[in-house]
């Protein structure tokens, strides 16, 4: 069975509504980026981050995966498939498909400030948190996500998984944007990549096929083009 890694950005999401910092008329629009993703916002400001991604989870719990994400579910039959996201939502997780690397964090997840950062997941009973909860260790939590001016942990991980690509399907994301840009280069140099975005993007490799559609169409496209190869 061939490995198909799925790289994926705020595209695949935006169908079920999921709003991103780019965006107009969203959530990040009411906020500077400075002061709700980034440690230094953190840290002077916890209240105000906390607020933030409490009204984000509220926001993800009143979404739900679209035909995009069950698109990529229906691909499991034919490949092995590993799902690296750019996205903190678990849209992925709920549609059902099985391996999911989140690069950047996840929203339904709380990190401690203590020396372990232990991660405690975050359950749909209670999603909102101030400055005043704390991990069992008497820690501050945090929202785990990886801000503006952090390092990218799971960066690695997914970079030894694109390394195992027999084909590379890249969903909703310009890859301009780096360290997550990188990956596209990881991938072997025979190996073909698609992207499917409806904007025009230059992706500076030579053999990559452009799907200009959305999420939901563009991965239905290319199912059917995987059924004729």
């Amino acid at each position: 069975m061939k490995k198909l890694v799925v790289l994926t950005g705020a595209g695949m999401s935006a169908e079920s509504g999921i709003s991103t910092f780019r965006d107009s008329g969203g959530l990040w629009e009411q906020y500077r980026v400075e002061d709700v993703a980034t440690p230094e916002g953190f840290h002077a400001n916890p209240q105000l981050v906390h607020h933030f991604y409490n009204l984000r989870r509220k926001q993800l719990l009143e979404a739900k995966p679209n035909m995009g994400h069950y698109g990529l579910v229906e691909l499991e039959k034919g490949f092995d498939v590993s799902i690296i996201t750019q996205n903190v939502d678990n849209l992925h997780e709920r549609a059902g498909s099985l391996h999911v690397l989140h690069l950047h964090g996840e929203l339904m997840k709380m990190r401690s400030t203590g020396p372990g950062q232990e991660v405690y997941d975050v359950t749909p009973d209670k999603v909102e948190f101030a400055p005043g909860d704390l991990c069992p260790k008497g820690y501050p939590l945090r929202p785990h996500i990886v801000w503006f001016g952090e390092m990218v942990p799971e960066y690695e991980h997914a970079a030894r998984i694109v390394e195992t690509a027999d084909i590379l399907l890249i969903v909703g994301t310009s890859m301009q944007v780096y360290p997550a840009a990188g990956l596209l280069h990881d991938a072997p140099a025979d190996v073909p990549v698609y992207l499917i975005d409806p904007k025009d993007i230059i992706v500076s490799r030579r053999n990559v096929q452009h799907i200009k559609l959305g999420a939901t169409e563009g991965i239905k496209k290319f199912r059917e083009m995987m059924k004729n190869r």
